[in-house]
């Protein structure tokens, strides 16, 4: 009987190690609110964060996150330091050679910022001259500037964050980024600047999307089974309500319907 008892026991504790949950690991960068930031309780929110949980909850696994450079942070992946980047990583040709995508789960369109001192009624070339214009290193924005701006002074940051803190010191004169994360930033009270002109997304941008090794495309498919299972149940938009009041997966303009001579 005890005999019995013991295997029926080792059994169980066989069955509870084979049922132990999958763990994906999750890189972000932690310094893009309101997509991933590092909150006061040291946790990683933000849109990002909670889409990729949900992500990971219909896979029936554990996400398990840890925050990345952004200059580094696909070098890191190709580590297997992590196995998704999930940080609203624009979706490109140059970076489609380095690692391959998800669907786009959004459309991250970019608008200029500008001092509210300088009057600008819109942002083009011609009127822009002269001007200093800021953005993220390695953001999508730096090739657009280079294409359509190419005689601005421009500044780069490493984050997003210090790119805001020179806008409201009038170190710039325009910034240009996610629409969304300016926004966040505009309504902290920030009333040294305002945004100008319409929305736009970088010519060859086809959305935002979670980022995978080369060689994952087991794991790249599950995911989006289980990100187009979010959507089609209600998930996602329950989600998305939580940050924005508009539909980000909708296309904006290309930037050179706008800047294009």
């Amino acid at each position: 009987m005890k005999l019995y008892a013991c295997a029926a026991m080792a059994l169980v504790l066989t069955g509870a190690l084979s049922a132990k949950a999958e763990t994906i690991r999750m890189g972000a960068e932690g310094a893009y609110p309101p997509f991933n930031y590092v909150a006061e309780d040291g946790q990683l929110k933000g849109f990002d964060i909670d889409l990729g949980n949900a992500i990971c909850a219909e896979l029936k696994a554990e996400c398990e996150w840890s925050v990345n450079e952004w200059s580094g942070i696909i070098p890191a992946l190709q580590a297997s330091k992590f196995d998704i980047i999930a940080s609203s990583m624009a979706i490109t040709d140059a970076r489609m050679e380095k690692v391959s995508f998800s669907d786009p789960y959004y459309f991250n369109a970019m608008r200029f910022v500008a001092l509210k001192e300088l009057g600008l009624a819109d942002v083009k070339p011609a009127a822009a001259k002269d001007l200093v214009i800021g953005t993220q290193s390695g953001s999508i924005a730096v090739d657009m500037l280079k294409q359509f701006f190419p005689n601005n002074e421009v500044k780069l940051y490493p984050t997003l964050g210090e790119a805001f803190l020179d806008m409201k010191s009038s170190r710039l004169d325009l910034l240009v980024e996610s629409k969304i994360a300016s926004a966040d930033w505009l309504a902290q009270d920030e009333d040294c600047c305002v945004f100008v002109g319409e929305e736009f997304l970088q010519d060859g941008t086809l959305g935002a999307g979670l980022a995978f090794r080369k060689d994952d495309d087991a794991l790249r498919e599950r995911v989006n089974a289980a990100l187009a299972e979010l959507v089609s149940n209600g998930t996602y938009d329950t989600i998305r309500k939580k940050y924005f009041d508009f539909d980000i997966r909708q296309k904006p303009k290309n930037a050179s319907e706008l800047f294009g001579k």
